[in-house]
């Protein structure tokens, strides 16, 4: 079962396009606005490069590639209470961001899904501020 759901998760996002991607300029923008910003990484990752300031840190994969939906999506709706609330999910380089991003919103229809395209080593490109976790 876990394989299937890893499966949907890896090619949801090629059957619709729900995830919007961000620059970090537009990231900087949208969290002025207050929308949410939910780092996806593992505790080694944050401790690595430092955390985008005010992100809410929830692991999706952990250090194996294992997840859990079900402990992710209770302390995801603590912070994105409804489907329409605006979110936008950081990891490294994207690539985790797009899978989650894709499966919250093609499969669980969240409407306001967004990523930053490049993950937070797009924002370290661009000399964005972090604070050290």
């Amino acid at each position: 079962m876990k394989r299937f759901l890893l499966l949907l998760l890896l090619f949801s996002g090629y059957l619709m396009a729900g995830l919007i991607e961000l620059t970090p300029k537009d990231v900087e923008r949208l969290q002025q606005e207050g929308v949410v910003i939910i780092d996806i990484r593992t505790e080694p990752e944050w401790k690595q490069t430092g955390i985008i300031k005010g992100s809410k840190l929830i692991t999706f994969f952990d250090i194996y590639g294992r997840y859990n939906v079900e402990k992710f999506m209770n302390e995801f709706s603590k912070y994105v209470p409804t489907k329409d609330t605006k979110f936008i999910l950081v990891c490294r380089t994207g690539s985790r961001t797009k899978v989650v991003g894709d499966f919250l919103s093609n499969q669980l229809g969240y409407k306001n899904a967004m990523h930053l395209k490049g993950g937070i080593y797009a924002w370290l490109r661009e000399h964005k501020p972090v604070v050290r976790h």
